[in-house]
C-alpha cells in the first residue's frame, strides 16, 4: 500500500498517550492521531474515546521528512452539515441585522463657505449634569478616604 496525504484507511490503535493515540495502518507503519484530531468535540481524555486494539478509520494528513505519519480520525469521518441550533423556547430565531450606515457628511453650500457643525442640545445637558454630580460625589468620597488614610498612618508611627 502506497501511503500519501489524503489516503483514508483503517488501522488498529496500538497505544494511547495523554496527547493522542498511535495507530498501525500497515505492517511496520504506524502514525500518531493527535488529541485534537480524534473527534469533532472537545477531547479531555483520549481513553474516553479510544481503546487499545480498537479498529478505526483514519486519514493520512501529513508525512514528514523523517517518514512519520500524522493521522486524523475526525477528518476521515463523512462530512456532516453543521447542526442547526434549535430556537430557544417559543421564540423564533432573530433575523440578522445589517450594520447601521451613517448619514453622509454635509456638503458645503454653494456660497463657497463650509457649513459649521453645531451640536444639538437634546440630552447633552442632562449628561453634563449627571457627570458633574458624579464628579462631586466621587471627589467627596476620595477626600474621606484620603482623610482616613492620613489618620491611620499617624497611628502606625507611634
Amino acid at each position: 500500500m502506497e501511503l500519501e496525504p489524503g489516503l483514508i484507511t483503517t488501522g488498529k490503535v496500538t497505544g494511547i498517550t495523554k496527547f493522542g493515540a498511535f495507530v498501525t495502518i500497515a505492517p511496520g507503519r504506524s502514525g500518531l492521531v493527535h488529541i485534537s484530531e480524534i473527534a469533532n468535540t472537545f477531547v479531555n481524555d483520549v481513553s474516553e474515546h479510544l481503546s487499545v486494539g480498537q479498529e478505526v478509520t483514519v486519514k493520512v494528513i501529513r508525512i514528514d521528512e523523517n517518514g512519520r505519519l500524522n493521522l486524523s480520525i475526525k477528518q476521515a469521518l463523512p462530512r456532516q452539515e453543521s447542526p442547526r441550533q434549535e430556537p430557544r423556547g417559543d421564540r423564533p430565531p432573530r433575523p440578522r441585522q445589517q450594520p447601521a450606515r451613517s448619514a453622509p457628511a454635509p456638503r458645503p453650500s454653494g456660497s463657497g463657505q463650509p457649513e459649521v457643525y453645531v451640536p444639538q442640545k437634546s440630552g447633552d445637558e442632562a449628561f453634563e449634569d449627571k457627570l458633574k454630580k458624579f464628579m462631586q460625589v466621587s471627589d467627596s468620597k476620595m477626600a474621606g478616604v484620603a482623610q482616613y488614610e492620613h489618620r491611620s498612618s499617624r497611628r502606625r508611627g507611634r
